[in-house]
């Protein structure tokens, strides 16, 4: 076990620095920023000059290595108007950490049981309805659902906000909050006031549901798939040889063994969730990283969308070991 996790632990920083790199070429390919961000609307000496101060007009081995080394050291940079990328990520990214964790709640909360209830009554209705709703909930695209969601609950029915992280006087007194996390849940717990609280929940059931459909079809087809195939195993007719009842042989034995894919898709599926909350949160104007990283891109402010991208990278790396280290301790198969 210890050397799978040494191996697994040992392949973050290879994997980070293959995506770091690839992000620093990818933004050199396309021009230094400031003349991309500029260009046109100053004088050229102005913009050469501007250059010379940023330290694009280096070698781009000595631009590589600088970069590196701040990264190495937690700098991301600075954005046009001299704001740290690391601040710019601090504060909207733990909005975008709650968005990610509120629609993870709805995927596991919808598309694993009603995975295992589709795989217990196998080509009946429910089953080729449950089965036409996941496919429905992968393809449809995001901001789709979003808009329909807002259409639906927010301004024809009235039950639900339709945009922001909360009520512009609650977000106003949850600035005053000491110490404050970013994360309104818990800045809302810390506040005391559970009209806030209530407030803050309100506001992230629509983001939350219409960015928790996407990963929530997956496991639903997932789970329906793998429990049907483990429920054909050798070690499932032998407890059922055993007489054990069917809730037994489902619960104990074979629906473990159907979650280990899900578990292993986890990953990959938040990284796809990191890059569906840049429209989830532009469609429900939710304050996050993915709404900040679009601004960027509409200003061409390429040092913070790359300091962005990286530390999404470095999330993605880090969850990927987090799965291994679930998947082992769920099938000790995987450990040899």
């Amino acid at each position: 076990m210890l050397r799978y996790l040494a191996v697994r632990l040992a392949l973050i920083p290879v994997t980070t620095w293959i995506l770091v790199t690839t992000v620093f070429v990818l933004m050199r390919v396309v021009g230094d920023p400031i003349s991309a961000a500029l260009g046109g609307r100053l004088p050229a000496d102005q913009i050469e000059a501007r250059k010379e101060a940023a330290g694009l007009n280096r070698p781009l081995h000595v631009q590589y290595w600088e970069y590196i080394t701040d990264l190495v050291r937690g700098d991301f940079g600075y954005t046009q108007d001299k704001r740290p990328v690391s601040d710019v990520i601090v504060t909207y990214g733990a909005a975008t950490l709650e968005l990610v964790f509120w629609a993870l709640l709805v995927a596991f909360a919808i598309g694993i049981p009603l995975g295992r209830y589709a795989a217990t009554h196998r080509d009946r209705p429910a089953d080729v309805g449950l089965r036409l709703f996941g496919t429905l909930a992968y393809a449809a695209p995001v901001f789709f659902v979003g808009l329909l969601l807002k259409l639906i609950f927010a301004v024809n029915l009235g039950w639900l906000p339709a945009n922001g992280r909360a009520s512009t006087n609650v977000e106003l007194a949850l600035q005053h909050v000491s110490p404050k996390t970013n994360i309104l849940v818990i800045d809302a717990i810390l506040y005391g006031d559970n009209e806030y609280l209530i407030d803050v929940l309100k506001h992230a059931v629509l983001p939350a549901v219409s960015l928790g459909l996407l990963a929530a079809g997956v496991f639903l087809r997932l789970v329906r798939i793998n429990l049907i195939q483990t429920l054909r195993s050798d070690y499932v007719d032998a407890a059922r040889a055993r007489g054990l009842s069917r809730r037994v042989v489902i619960g104990r034995h074979a629906f473990r063994n159907a979650l280990i894919p899900v578990v292993t898709v986890m990953g990959l599926y938040i990284a796809s969730m990191l890059g569906g909350a840049v429209l989830t949160e532009r469609t429900f104007e939710w304050k996050g990283l993915g709404n900040q990283l679009a601004v960027y891109l509409t200003q061409r402010d390429f040092m913070a969308v790359q300091g962005i991208v990286v530390f999404i990278a470095l999330v993605v790396a880090v969850m990927s070991f987090v799965v291994d280290v679930i998947v082992a301790m769920i099938d000790p198969r995987v450990r040899f």
